[in-house]
């Protein structure tokens, strides 16, 4: 279904740039089905258990267990291992499989659909490459890796102790081997200045910069392992960059959605165990309601985190935490 939805969406974008059929199947919507499956899985686990657990309640199995003298506990035993189960595969594909199968389905959006989603950092760009060592640069093409009035400086003990400036800076050869043109460097010691100027001339020196460094891609943290996105925060943080609200919850988010499936899997369990008059779809329509409640609230979490510097470690967390006490509090009220 979800397929099906997507390609509806995006058919027109398909023909109008006559896309090969092959990287529509293979290389985009083999690797969208467990992209959609990682997103889906906390809902589908309620749902599922949610129709199961009603089945049950509407023959008078779940009485027929209970008065066999099987405790509620016991009762929740197999739904509780189900949960940590499917949380458990779902942990390792987000930390690990599904951003590897993302890599190519990234690929495939940003040759044909969101081809805006990669550009420049923007003007008047400031990083830090070591401790002590800081650029400058006004301005970068990432169509020719090129940048415009290049700067660099070292400092020792908090004084500047070497400047190298450039009208413009190219990448001669990957990752770091750079081009200057127009340079000029200068080296502070004391009261002593040592002067180079070189206008019109060029020199080609390694620096620990990468073209990857004014570049920002809002697609690149869903094709990073766990591990690499946390190096790339690391990186970011280290650069003066700071760590980006979008990678920090991104990281979270990968643990909070296999404990989601834990705590809806409960109120799952909670919610369908006693017969009621409204069937199985009154149950279902509590669960599906109890889905979107959820779904609003990450979303409104993930705002604050973006807007109010709130902390991603703890607003990530939020939805979980509330829907964790109202899944206590059903569990409480079904044991009677």
């Amino acid at each position: 279904m979800s397929i099906v939805i997507d390609f509806s969406d995006r058919a027109d974008k398909f023909i109008s740039q006559d896309i090969p059929l092959k990287e529509i199947l293979f290389d985009y919507y083999l690797n969208f089905v467990p992209w959609i499956n990682g997103l889906l899985w906390p809902l589908f686990s309620l749902i599922a258990v949610i129709f199961f657990t009603s089945r049950l309640a509407k023959n008078t199995e779940i009485v027929a267990i209970l008065s066999a003298g099987v405790s509620y506990r016991r009762f929740l035993r197999p739904y509780l291992i189900g949960s940590f189960v499917i949380g458990g595969l779902l942990w390792m594909g987000s930390n690990f499989i599904i951003p590897k199968s993302n890599k190519t389905k990234t690929a495939f959006e940003q040759k044909y659909i969101y081809k805006h989603k990669v550009k420049s950092r923007g003007n008047d760009i400031h990083l830090f490459v070591a401790p002590g060592e800081k650029i400058y640069l006004r301005y970068f093409r990432k169509v020719d890796t090129t940048g415009t009035a290049f700067r660099f400086e070292r400092f020792e003990n908090g004084e500047l102790r070497y400047v190298l400036k450039a009208s413009k800076i190219a990448l001669k050869e990957p990752p770091n081997l750079w081009t200057l043109t127009d340079f000029e460097k200068r080296s502070f010691k004391g009261l002593n200045e040592t002067l180079l100027l070189a206008k019109g001339g060029t020199m080609d020196t390694t620096l620990n910069l990468m073209p990857g460094d004014f570049i920002s891609n809002s697609m690149d943290m869903y094709t990073m392992t766990t591990p690499h996105l946390r190096k790339v925060v690391k990186r970011n943080e280290e650069r003066g960059l700071g760590a980006s609200s979008k990678y920090q919850i991104e990281i979270h988010k990968r643990s909070s959605d296999p404990a989601t499936v834990i705590i809806l899997t409960l109120i799952g369990v909670s919610v369908a165990s006693r017969k009621s008059r409204g069937g199985m779809g009154l149950n279902l329509a509590i669960g599906i309601v109890a889905g979107a409640i959820f779904v609003v609230l990450s979303r409104f979490s993930e705002t604050f985190i973006h807007n109010l510097n709130f902390p991603a470690s703890i607003g990530v967390w939020i939805p979980n935490l509330l829907f964790g006490l109202i899944a206590v509090y059903l569990l409480s009220k079904a044991q009677k």
